[in-house]
């Protein structure tokens, strides 16, 4: 058997889609369990501590990797949905190209708000 591949498949093959799905969820996870954490160890929590928290470069750099986390983790899940219920190449070129842009942006937007680009 050969690879199955497409020309919008940000992956090399199916393996490593799964494994950027994985690597991408454990980071995601333990970002939220972070952030968790620093809401439940500040009670009252206002601008200051949250601008405190994102201040420092390591909470800066963590965010930068949730954020191409959450872009590629995102890009996979929306290929296989579109790949898989969409048959007709055309309207799934489309879509997927609606929802590569959305993450661009979004990804882009994120790292302006962060290091204040």
């Amino acid at each position: 058997m050969g690879n199955v591949s497409s020309v919008t498949n940000l992956g090399r093959s199916g393996v490593a889609d799964w494994l950027m799905q994985r690597v991408s969820a454990y980071i995601l996870a333990l970002y939220t369990v972070v952030l968790l954490v620093f809401i439940i160890a500040n009670p009252g929590l206002g601008y200051d501590a949250w601008a405190g928290l994102f201040s420092q470069t390591w909470m800066r750099i963590f965010t930068l990797m949730a954020l191409f986390s959450i872009g590629a983790h995102a890009w996979v899940g929306l290929w296989t949905v579109t790949t898989d219920y969409m048959k007709s190449a055309l309207p799934r070129f489309l879509v997927q190209a609606a929802c590569g842009l959305t993450m661009f942006v979004y990804v882009v937007w994120g790292i302006q708000i962060l290091w204040g680009f």
